[in-house]
C-alpha cells in the first residue's frame, strides 16, 4: 500500500497519505491491500468498505455501500449502492466529514473476500 501511495503523481501524494491515515484513525482494524490498481480498504469476515484511484484531475473515492451513508457521498454511480467523492487539487476536505463516513462504511457489510 506505501508503495502505491509513494507512486501517486504530484499533489495527489499528500492526499493519499492523509485519506489513508484517515482511515487507520478512522477505523483502527483496517486491512489494506493493492487490487486492480487501486487500494482497497475492508475488515476481516466484512470484506471492502472503501477504495481510492487516481484520474488526472482528481481522486475518486468509493465507497462500495455509500448509498447506505447519511449523509450519501455526493457523486451517484452506475452501481445502486456505490457512491463517489471526488477530491480535486484545490478542494479543501471537510476531515470530520470524511472520518464520519469511513467508520460509517466500515460498520456495513463489505464487498468481496480476503
Amino acid at each position: 500500500m506505501q508503495d502505491y501511495i509513494a507512486a501517486m503523481p504530484g499533489w495527489k501524494r499528500e492526499v493519499g497519505r492523509h485519506l489513508d491515515a484517515l482511515v487507520e484513525r478512522s477505523v483502527p482494524d483496517v486491512r489494506k491491500a493493492v487490487r486492480w490498481n487501486s487500494p482497497f480498504y475492508g475488515l476481516d469476515n466484512q470484506g471492502w468498505f472503501l477504495s481510492f484511484h487516481c484520474f488526472t484531475r482528481y481522486i475518486k473515492v468509493t465507497f462500495l455501500n455509500g448509498a447506505s451513508l447519511r449523509p450519501a457521498p455526493p457523486v451517484e454511480s452506475k452501481h445502486k449502492h456505490v457512491r463517489y467523492f471526488h477530491i480535486h487539487e484545490e478542494d479543501e476536505v471537510d476531515e470530520n466529514l470524511l472520518e464520519d463516513w469511513f467508520q460509517q462504511a466500515s460498520a456495513l457489510p463489505g464487498e468481496g473476500l480476503f
